[in-house]
């Protein structure tokens, strides 16, 4: 029946579609009365009585994407309660009441107003409500239901992870899985078959086949190789309503690459490769390139290269360049046309990797013949050795003949050789060499102890070609003579006790030798002759090239001998014998009880036990540091001048400081020139300086007038000055500055103090007696001077 259905047409399905979801609210509403009834007129009133409501409905249902010219009816309520006269109204409330969906509010009829989509929003809850169409009082409870979108096909598969890309090894087998697709529909799973896919492949056969329920791509034909074919464009399509017709589809791409295997051997280009390589090529040059192509990819197109016939002597060797993979042909000996003029070689090529699964047969290699013709070069002079060991005597005379070297012309011309001494190897010219026959000799003399070895280097050059040169090295040893005389190996300083007890050792003497003899050194000891029968000293052989210095008495004092000397002749076993004469310089100290040495100067006698002549300077000058220091203090008090004040109990400044400097305070007369601001007509250009003593006095104002007390300011200033000028000791040196000049053209007048004698000025001067003990002088005489005048 569903497939005749839906084998009708499209418009004919959604008619009918409609036509049943409109009657199928209608057919579940159930009125509540007819149940009331049948339960008889006892029951009945029961129920009534417990104001239950009047309609009962199950779930409406409404078709999504239905765009039909009028709203679509989704279901109808009804209540017991609208009989006869009855005034009713019926209220939607919940998701989309009002905009999406409407109510009739006599009949109960609810209608979609808007196109709907299932896959925006399934289902929509609301709640219907029975009010008074008068009184708008709610008759019955609300009560809650579900409008579900009926869902339809209106929505193909889709691929979002498209376009995919695979790879799968060639040659793999018919049904090898290579990747899976997966397509998504949006239509609902659960009703009917909108969202029941089936795949199929519509490019890529016969190569691969896809499963229509897993989309499982897969191998469909064998021996895909990929050396003939690496890429494929597979198109799978997804489709709706199990695969049936009506479905919507939807198509995606898969790319499918084939990965290399080794499954191809590496080939030469030719089977015979020939090359001339000169004799004169340096071992480890390349002597000529060969190449195996392989089909294969990456690490499966590497080979490396053997020689495996022809090189009995290893004169070659071939390796495999990383980049280009082609065998180089290297020497590992030099060539030598007279002995061997051609080779003829095998080689081989192999692949570094072999087929992994054993799915194509070998062998992966194959060989070439090299066949290798040497020319002949003009070759330089050969020595028949690299490096020759020669050896002299450091006494030997000049012209002595060291040794010989040898150089020969490989060539079969056999041109005559010359021999030179390389002089930057041999700066001091201490050796010659003979040109023709090779013999080094001495220039001259060698001394070992300066140094042993001599590394000097010799060239061969052809006669015939002087660009032919070869060179060897000649190391020459110089043996050793006995030349040196030993000698002490320190400057010893040996240091006795006063209170040492006869045989006491004083010091252990041991010598050095700056020859090497080859069996070793052997040193005696002796006093010299005069000294054999020494009554204070005697020496002992330790056997091991040294001796012990011993006292014979212990009578030493530093006030009879405060220091001895002990000459002590060392003599080696060379031959002839070497000696020398070495003096011990032997120290009378004061020790204590454990023979620890505290005092070795006669002058420790005199001091106090305990204090050292060092520590008694010591104490002396920091007594006289002192001294000094207390003599510069008394001095510095002496010269410090008293201040000058007008009274005991005030402070008064002597210079007058411009109201409007904001310089470092009133006790700054150094900061800046103040004569640079004073009047230039009323000074002639003259700028004292306030760093000597004042050659220029001002002369007081004119029009003053003295206080009740007798305290004239301007006489106490011009006092003051006149000290100030006649006493040197008292810098900086006080000076009076003019303010009463304001620049030119100023219409101000002065703001000085020192003009308010002779002026008209009504101004108050007692909150000069507020500013603390330093101005109340000063307030008190210009407040006296006020009230005189006012008198």
């Amino acid at each position: 029946m569903w497939r005749r259905f839906e084998e009708m047409p499209k418009d004919v399905r959604m008619s009918l579609l409609l036509v049943w979801i409109t009657l199928l609210p209608c057919m579940s509403m159930i009125p509540l009365g007819a149940a009331d009834t049948a339960a008889g007129p006892d029951e009945g009133q029961r129920l009534l009585s417990r104001a239950k409501r009047g309609w009962v409905w199950n779930q409406m249902f409404v078709l999504e994407e239905f765009s039909g010219p009028d709203p679509i009816l989704v279901g109808r309520l009804h209540t017991d309660l609208d009989v006869g006269g009855k005034r009713i109204k019926y209220v939607l409330a919940g998701e989309g009441a009002g905009t999406i969906f409407a109510i009739n509010e006599l009949t109960g009829d609810i209608h979609a107003m808007k196109r709907l989509d299932r896959e925006e929003k399934a289902e929509y809850t609301l709640t219907a409500q029975v009010i008074n169409a008068d009184t708008d009082e709610p008759l019955e409870p609300p009560s809650e239901f579900i409008i579900k979108v009926q869902d339809i096909n209106d929505n193909p598969p889709q691929f979002i992870e498209g376009p995919y890309r695979a790879a799968v090894a060639e040659m793999s087998a018919v049904g090898t899985p290579v990747t899976r697709v997966t397509a998504t529909d949006a239509d609902d799973p659960v009703y009917g078959n909108s969202a029941k896919l089936v795949y199929s492949i519509l490019e890529g056969q016969p190569y691969f086949s896809v499963d229509p329920n897993s989309a499982t791509i897969k191998i469909a034909l064998h021996g895909m190789d990929r050396e003939m074919r690496e890429e494929y464009l597979v198109v799978i399509q997804a489709k709706d309503m199990g695969g049936h017709m009506g479905g919507l589809s939807g198509t995606t791409t898969v790319t499918i690459m084939l990965t290399d295997i080794n499954d191809n051997p590496p080939k030469f280009s030719k089977n015979l490769y020939e090359f001339v390589i000169p004799e004169n090529l340096p071992v480890g040059q390349m002597g000529g390139k060969v190449k195996a192509n392989d089909r294969d990819f990456g690490d499966n197109a590497k080979s490396t290269y053997n020689i495996i016939e022809g090189d009995e002597q290893s004169v070659f060797e071939i390796i495999t360049d990383p980049q280009t993979q082609e065998g180089i042909l290297r020497l590992k000996k030099a060539l030598d046309f007279e002995s061997r003029r051609s080779y003829t070689l095998k080689v081989e090529a192999t692949n570094v990797q072999s087929d992994p699964g054993g799915s194509v047969g070998g062998p992966f290699k194959d060989t070439a013949t090299v066949k290798i013709v040497v020319e002949d070069a003009d070759e330089p002079p050969m020595f028949s050795k690299s490096v020759y060991t020669l050896e002299v005597n450091e006494n030997a005379p000049v012209n002595t003949v060291i040794g010989t070297v040898g150089a020969r012309d490989p060539d079969s011309s056999g041109s005559q050789v010359r021999y030179f001494i390389d002089r930057h190897t041999d700066l001091e010219r201490q050796f010659n060499i003979n040109v023709d026959d090779g013999k080094i000799t001495l220039a001259k003399p060698l001394d070992r102890e300066t140094d042993m070895w001599h590394n000097i280097t010799v060239t061969a050059t052809e006669v015939r070609n002087h660009s032919q040169i070869s060179r060897a090295v000649v190391a020459i040893r110089v043996m050793d003579i006995n030349d040196n005389a030993p000698e002490f190996a320190n400057e010893y300083e040996a240091f006795l006790c006063e209170n040492g007890k006869p045989g006491q050792v004083i010091q252990t003497v041991s010598a050095v030798d700056r020859d090497d003899p080859i069996q070793g050194h052997y040193f005696e000891y002796r006093l010299v002759p005069e000294m054999l029968n020494n009554p204070n000293f005697t020496i002992k052989n330790n056997q091991d090239n040294s001796i012990s210095v011993l006292a014979k008495h212990d009578t030493f004092r530093r006030q009879k001998q405060e220091m001895y000397f002990l000459p002590i002749v060392v003599t080696d076993n060379g031959n002839p014998p070497m000696s020398s004469t070495n003096t011990l310089t032997i120290r009378v100290c004061g020790c204590s009880k454990d023979g620890i040495v505290q005092s070795c100067n006669v002058e420790a006698y005199v001091l106090p036990i305990g204090l050292s002549m060092g520590a008694l300077i010591a104490i002396l000058a920091c007594i006289i540091l002192l001294l000094v220091i207390v003599v510069l203090f008394v001095t510095l008090r002496r010269h410090k001048n008293e201040p000058l004040i007008i009274k005991d109990d005030e402070d008064v400044r002597e210079n007058i400081i411009r109201y409007d400097d904001e310089g470092g305070g009133e006790e700054d007369t150094e900061a800046f020139d103040i004569a640079t601001l004073q009047n230039p007509d009323g000074i002639n250009g003259y700028l004292p300086r306030k760093d000597i003593k004042p050659d220029l006095q001002f002369m007081p104002r004119a029009g003053h007038n003295s206080g009740p007390n007798g305290v004239d300011v301007d006489e106490f200033i011009n006092v003051r000055l006149h000290e100030a000028d006649n006493d040197p000791t008292a810098p900086p040196y006080d000076s009076i500055q003019i303010y009463g000049y304001e620049g030119r053209g100023s219409v101000a007048g002065s703001l000085s103090s020192l003009e308010t004698t002779s002026s008209d000025s009504d101004q108050n001067y007692d909150y000069l007696r507020e500013w603390g003990p330093r101005f109340r002088r000063l307030g008190e005489l210009y407040s006296v001077g006020e009230s005189d005048r006012e008198t």
